[in-house]
Formats: structure tokens, C-alpha cells, sequence
């Protein structure tokens, strides 16, 4: 029994996720912004949906979400931080908490940085991490709410998970991501067969997520970051360049 992880490309370039308990057949989706090719999934799927789970309040994330909540009467569930900003919630989540989706259950994690309230959610059953916007392959999201340390913190939560997670992220950056890895660490010999592998997925139309965390670990420069200052330093660079 194991739960899986399905990209769903919506908006420009965002990603939902659509997730499957493989052994009760539970489905959930993971920050339905765009209700018409969710729905759409779904329904490719086998027309289930058992709940609703939102990484942050960003409308990039959340704009669908009462549309496919009224289509199919799920419970929507969120952080607790964001309740005043999030769509209602019927479950307000805070680290430590879990989330059962069949027979799997999610750790849920603060991860503040991107925004003060996200969340991200790991499945020690598959090994699947739903990152949101806070950690990018190559990358990870802009300080919109918080600080560079809160950021860096949030980050080695998430590098402490197995290697073999599965980085399932809210955007398709990589190729962007990884021209300014490459700019700021251009001997990266990991760096360099992970961005060949990307260039090849993309050049055949593939999503370039999920990656997997050990690959992001040698590669990811704000994984590689050995402070919070350097991370600092590093996202400043970022923003400009």
C-alpha cells in the first residue's frame, strides 16, 4: 500500500497534485487554483475526491478551490495561521499535526518564509513531499512575508527528510531555477547532470517535478547554503538576477 503524487498543470505555470491511496483508492488535490482542469483530472481519475489540501493563501493556489469543494463535498484543510485568509476551512492544521488520506497519513510542517502561514505536508508512505512554494527544484520561493532566517530554517526541515522524497513543488521553475544554479555555481558536477536530465524532460514536453530531495541536496544552491546568512545573500542575488 502506498500513496502516489500526480502532477496537474494549471494556470501558467503552476502545478496541483493529484493524490491516490492505492490501497483505498482515497484521492486527494493539493492547491486547486484552476477548477475546469482539475475537475477535468478528477474525473480521468475515476470522479473522486476525498479532500482538499491547501499550502498557502496565494490565490495561485487557492482561486479554485470552492468550485471543486461545491462539486464534489469535501473538507478543505489548511494551516491554522492562514484561517483568515484561506477559503473555510473544516480542519485548521499546525506542525505536528496529521492528515489521513486513506490508509496514509501526512506529517503536517511549517515551513514560514514564502508566507508566514505555510505549510508543507510529507508522507513517510511514498515519500512524498508537498512542498508548495517553499521549496522549488533548484530553487525556493521568494520572501513575500517572511525573513531570510525563517526561510533558511524552514529549508532544513525539509533537507532532514529521506533522500528519496519525492519533491512534489506548486511551479514549474527548474529551467529558470537552474540557469542562476549554474550562474552562482557553475563547477557543480551534480548541478550539471541534473539540469541536462531537466533540459530533456522539457524538451519532450514532461514535467520537470518531481525531483527527488538527494538529487536537490547536491544541486539545489539553497539546499547547499551553509548558513543563514549565505542563504540570505544567495536569495538577494536571486531577486536580481
Amino acid at each position: 500500500m502506498t500513496i502516489t503524487a500526480s502532477p496537474v498543470p494549471i494556470l501558467k505555470d503552476n502545478y496541483a497534485w493529484l493524490l491516490r491511496d492505492s490501497g483505498t483508492g482515497a484521492t486527494a488535490i493539493v492547491d486547486p487554483a484552476d477548477a475546469r482542469p482539475i475537475m477535468e483530472a478528477l474525473e480521468k481519475a475515476g470522479g473522486r475526491l476525498d479532500m482538499i489540501l491547501l499550502t498557502h493563501h496565494h490565490d495561485d493556489h487557492i482561486a479554485g478551490v470552492d468550485v471543486v469543494r461545491a462539486k464534489f463535498n469535501c473538507p478543505v484543510v489548511g494551516a491554522a495561521a492562514d484561517q483568515h485568509r484561506l477559503p473555510k476551512l473544516d480542519e485548521a492544521l499546525r506542525e505536528g499535526d496529521t492528515v489521513r488520506l486513506g490508509d496514509a497519513t501526512a506529517q503536517v510542517i511549517d515551513t514560514p518564509g514564502h508566507t508566514r502561514g505555510q505549510i508543507n505536508y510529507f508522507f513517510p508512505d511514498g515519500d512524498i513531499l508537498l512542498s508548495g512554494d517553499t521549496l522549488f527544484s533548484l530553487g525556493c520561493g521568494r520572501l513575500i512575508e517572511g525573513t531570510p532566517q525563517e526561510m533558511y530554517a524552514s529549508l532544513r526541515k525539509l533537507a532532514a527528510l529521506p533522500p528519496d522524497t519525492k519533491v512534489c513543488c506548486g511551479h514549474e521553475y527548474t529551467e529558470s531555477n537552474a540557469r542562476f544554479a549554474l550562474a552562482v555555481d557553475p563547477n557543480n558536477a551534480s548541478l550539471h547532470d541534473f539540469v541536462a536530465k531537466v533540459e530533456q524532460l522539457r524538451a519532450a514536453g514532461q514535467p520537470s517535478v518531481p525531483s527527488m530531495l538527494g538529487d536537490e541536496m547536491k544541486a539545489n544552491p539553497f539546499l547547499l547554503a551553509p548558513d543563514a546568512a549565505s542563504f540570505a545573500a544567495l536569495r538577494a542575488k536571486k531577486d536580481s538576477f
